[in-house]
């Protein structure tokens, strides 16, 4: 399968996942404090992979991803600030007044702010294509957070900005593990952040709730954080973080959805025309195509790979056996052109703005 489409539909199964547990999760507030229940969403997410990590150590099934580097723990530990722990107490105190579907939309501006840290801060390619699409986006989170044509910003809509801002900044920071086996990472994100959140909401008051309600809450982190996430991280090996986010941008879509099945709640215009332009963004961001003539620079690094036009290298007698597979290899310095976007392998600089 081409790594373009690969990635994209893992992407793709990111946002679903992720756009399905907002509605659930908006059901379990009121009866759960915000706080509590986005450490019950990690934790879920911590003890669903960790659940498959024991699986695969039991039955001994051959390991075809690199573990986790010492100089990749400062990342991760970043990671689980940025996105396990303010990322989702600002989306749960947002959903507590945010209707469930506005909620859902605002969430396209996870990608918006992902494509601008990556290209500002990490040199990702933007063509104006790219740049259009995320103007249209920004637009649309816009109208959702502003009540009638001259009103104030409603806070709570606010909170959801800020969820995604963390998000992004935790996209962008994971870019620089995704070559790490991500099992792992998710599992020690949603073991961190989880109790962490959890002694926060207990300090700030919070009553835990009821056994059957807790496990309903990991259940939804275990599944829609958990299975996101893992999702998530193997696409930004394919597709870099801005791509990534692009197409995860369809998430909001399925939350949206689902809140007006689930939740009852009205399709206003104001959501049908904010939906509009995410869509436009949208379509703009996954139509584009990036091929021009690019060097790679000697490098060594591990992760999962096959013998590709990108893997030509020789094996040692220790290295493992088989396609799938990680370990240490060299990259030589070679130049040529082919269509290609911000994997592990193409992160090389270009002009603010490509054409």
């Amino acid at each position: 399968m081409p790594e373009r489409l690969l990635g994209a539909l893992l992407a793709l199964a990111a946002a679903v996942l992720f756009g399905a547990s907002i509605p659930f999760a908006k059901l379990l507030l009121g009866a759960i404090g915000a706080t509590t229940l986005a450490g019950l969403l990690y934790l879920g997410a911590g003890f669903g992979v960790g659940l498959l990590l024991a699986v695969r150590a039991s039955f001994k099934i051959r390991r075809t991803e690199a573990p986790l580097a010492t100089a990749d723990w400062p990342w991760l530990g970043a990671v689980v600030i940025a996105g396990g722990v303010i990322g989702p107490i600002l989306l749960m105190a947002g959903l507590q007044t945010t209707p469930a579907t506005s909620a859902a939309l605002l969430l396209n501006l996870e990608s918006f702010f992902t494509l601008l840290i990556a290209w500002l801060i990490f040199h990702e390619s933007i063509d104006r294509r790219i740049a259009l699409g995320a103007l249209t986006i920004l637009i649309g989170a816009v109208i959702l957070s502003w009540q009638g044509p001259i009103g104030a910003p409603r806070w709570s809509a606010l909170a959801v900005i800020g969820a995604c801002l963390a998000w992004a900044i935790d996209n962008n920071l994971t870019r620089k593990l995704a070559v790490a086996d991500p099992l792992v990472i998710v599992a020690v994100k949603g073991w961190v952040a989880g109790p962490i959140t959890l002694i926060l909401a207990a300090s700030l008051g919070d009553d835990f709730p009821p056994v059957s309600l807790a496990v309903a809450a990991s259940g939804i982190g275990a599944i829609g954080y958990g299975g996101s996430l893992i999702a998530f991280v193997l696409a930004l090996r394919q597709l870099g973080a801005a791509r990534t986010g692009a197409y995860f941008a369809t998430a909001p879509f399925m939350g949206a959805a689902l809140a007006i099945l689930l939740l009852h709640e009205p399709l206003t215009p104001q959501v049908l025309l904010a939906a509009l332009l995410m869509g436009i963004g949208i379509y703009l961001h996954l139509t584009e195509r990036h091929d021009h003539f690019h060097s790679h620079d000697p490098l060594v690094h591990a992760h999962r790979h096959t013998h590709d036009a990108h893997h030509q290298h020789v094996h040692q007698p220790d290295d493992p056996p088989g396609e799938p597979h990680a370990h240490a290899h060299a990259h030589a310095s070679i130049q040529h052109a082919h269509p290609h976007y911000p994997d592990i392998h193409h992160r090389h600089r270009h002009p603010l703005i490509d054409r």
